[in-house]
């Protein structure tokens, strides 16, 4: 019965998406408070039944209902607790129901936040029915994860062993997240255009869901990022993948959508380009869908390949941004201009800022759309990689990079450059010192790389000189707050740091190596000790023992592993870590050649920044989020519009 409740809760929810996303546009008008009831009432309706239909799919999974074609597909019972529940979201179906689910969950905040007014909040509920209809159609027509096979197979053929893993457990609903987060701007957009509160009202409304979705898309991206670093056995920590890309875009544009808000709710600047960004953020979330769940890629990450699958997406978003920017371009022409402001201002550094980032993104857009397109359209297969996004992307970064500590040091609308620049000169005495020892230090010599220290050390300077100015050296005085912009722009800093380190001076070796044999990589001298067979719950493996010496003396024991999955005839390798925080010693076992075995093996110096960094930023955005959440909970906004 599991598979008959998920599929009745699934129609029912679609029914109540359906009188939500009516009842929320009615609800619109001065003076229909019943319809805005409806469409509350309806919601909370919806988010129960997706609720209780995603508990269904993840239940089947974990008592393994085999009866279900989906639970046949992508578990065993021999898979470990852990990844059956993680597994709900590991194939197409459940990743589109988990889609849903936070769509409701973002639902349900809207309802009971009721920021911006009624109206507002009334119209936002709308159209985020509409795009649970669409979603809910979707998975009802072409990826229904409750379907029956009769009669039920005694064991299921397994989940991807690269998707067993706890990184990428954690990664897609962290991106979903962030993705449907963007929903929520998206729909606060829209009802700003549909009720003409395109004021600040509207910014203020949408930018706890904006906070929430980059901070989510930050921590999604980094654990990406940490899992093919440590998964794959490339020794790499981003590849310029389209599905990587994917995710890439939209943060790029919810990052120029939080600084652009801030901007529109302080000053009423940029009230316009806000909508445009919001509309542009999530539309972006639609085509990496599109991407992903279309059967256009290949990759670890997608997972259909039925064409009616893509065509339905793409019809998704066709109508989804082509109504959208229908309606901006009807109804933006008519909201009032923005507050004027000095070329030295915060609102002018918040522009570049918003230039730099949009450019960064058009340039990632490109790169990955381009080939499809042309494969779509004569066939011809191209390649476009790591050296396209070093001409095109690494300029844009680092025009963005020196302009961040300008940002927190501007007042709004009128700042004074000049002290500013002048409040700046530690920070670039800093930067300029880093830049001087990395060249007399670091081998091989790189001029690229000491502007990259030079850059990092600006901006990690700058952040902490901030801090100091605001809190004037007593820290614990300062509010949470006050460390938002700091560990968020000192976080970007950080991230540098460790893609320089581990990209100019990483050590690499590939050999073959014996039992008692040594070699040497970046420093580390390794011995092999032996190659043992291991069982694991659902895979045997065989385990290497190697041995990290110094001066002749074990300092340490790797485990690199080889793992075959019988159940799926797939082979993986499982990396050996060893960190000292500021660098990694990464080793992974290949084939057996002869008597001895491949491995290679890494020396990532600052490796561990890259991550630390992206931990820095969630913080960042954390806490500004804290700080609104708990100013909301103590006082509603003065600016919140009645209900009529």
């Amino acid at each position: 019965m599991t598979g008959e409740l998920g599929q009745l809760a699934l129609c029912l929810a679609l029914v109540l998406s359906l009188i939500q996303a009516g009842a929320g546009l009615v609800g619109a008008r001065p003076g229909a408070a019943h319809a805005r009831s409806i469409a509350s009432g309806a919601a909370l309706g919806f988010v129960v039944f997706v609720v209780l239909a995603f508990g269904a799919l993840m239940y089947a999974s974990v008592v393994s209902d085999f009866s279900l074609l989906n639970i046949w597909q992508n578990s065993s019972t021999d898979k470990p607790l852990l990844y059956k529940i993680t597994g709900v979201w590991g194939d197409h179906e459940g990743s589109m129901l988990l889609w849903v689910t936070v769509l409701a969950v973002y639902t349900l905040a809207i309802v009971f936040a009721r920021r911006g007014g009624e109206r507002l909040t009334s119209a936002a509920l709308g159209v985020q029915g509409l795009l649970a209809l669409a979603f809910l159609l979707f998975i009802l027509f072409t990826s229904n994860p409750f379907l029956r096979i009769d009669p039920a197979p005694f064991q299921g053929q397994g989940l991807n062993p690269l998707l067993q893993d706890p990184g990428l457990a954690l990664h897609p609903p962290m991106l979903y997240i962030g993705y449907v987060g963007l929903s929520a701007a998206f729909s606060y957009a829209a009802a700003a255009l549909i009720t003409m509160h395109g004021d600040a009202d509207w910014a203020r409304a949408a930018r706890p869901f904006i906070l929430a979705a980059w901070i989510t898309l930050t921590l999604g991206i980094t654990l990406g990022s940490w899992w093919a670093y440590y998964e794959l056995g490339w020794g790499g920590f981003w590849f310029w993948d389209p599905v990587e890309n994917a995710s890439l875009m939209p943060w790029l544009l919810a990052t120029a959508l939080l600084h652009s808000a801030l901007a529109t709710e302080r000053t009423g600047a940029f009230k316009t380009w806000t909508l445009l960004l919001a509309i542009g953020g999530f539309s972006l979330s639609l085509i990496g869908t599109f991407l992903v769940r279309s059967g256009v890629l290949s990759s670890v990450h997608s997972f259909a390949s039925d064409p009616k699958r893509g065509m339905f997406i793409l019809m998704m978003l066709v109508a989804a941004i082509g109504s959208a920017l229908a309606l901006f371009a009807w109804r933006a022409p008519q909201l009032q201009e923005g507050a004027a402001f000095e070329p030295a201002s915060k609102e002018t550094t918040f522009l570049l800022n918003n230039v730099f980032l949009v450019a960064a993104c058009a340039t990632v857009f490109i790169g990955t759309i381009y080939p499809l397109a042309l494969e779509a359209y004569n066939g011809t297969k191209i390649s476009v990689g790591p050296p396209f996004f070093a001409i095109t992307f690494a300029p844009l970064f680092v025009a963005l990079m020196a302009l961040v500590p300008f940002g927190p040091l501007l007042g709004w609308r009128r700042g004074n450059l000049r002290e500013a620049v002048r409040a700046l000169t530690p920070a670039l005495g800093l930067a300029a010192l880093a830049g001087v020892i990395v060249l007399a230090v670091a081998r091989p010599v790189s001029l690229a790389a000491a502007g990259a220290f030079v850059l990092a050390f600006w901006v990690i300077g700058a952040s902490a000189l901030d801090l100091w100015r605001r809190g004037r050296g007593k820290f614990r005085a300062l509010p949470l707050s006050a460390y938002a912009s700091t560990l968020a722009h000192a976080g970007l800093g950080i991230t540098l740091l460790g893609i320089v380190g581990t990209t100019v001076w990483k050590g690499e070796l590939i050999t073959v190596m014996n039992p008692g044999q040594t070699a040497t990589v970046g420093g580390y001298t390794l011995r092999l000790d032996r190659v043992e067979d291991v069982q694991g719950p659902n895979y045997i493996a065989q385990r290497a023992v190697i041995d990290v010496l110094d001066n002749g003396q074990v300092i340490s024991t790797m485990n690199p592993e080889k793992r075959m999955f019988p159940r799926m005839g797939q082979t993986v390798s499982d990396t050996a870590i060893r960190t000292t925080g500021f660098e990694d010693l990464y080793l992974a076992l290949g084939d057996q050649r002869g008597t001895g075995w491949t491995v290679r093996a890494y020396a990532n110096p600052l490796a561990p920044f890259i991550w630390f960094g992206g931990l820095f930023m969630a913080l960042g955005g954390f806490a500004s989020l804290w700080t609104r959440l708990r100013l909301k909970v103590r006082a509603p906004s003065a600016n919140t519009v009645p209900a009529e």
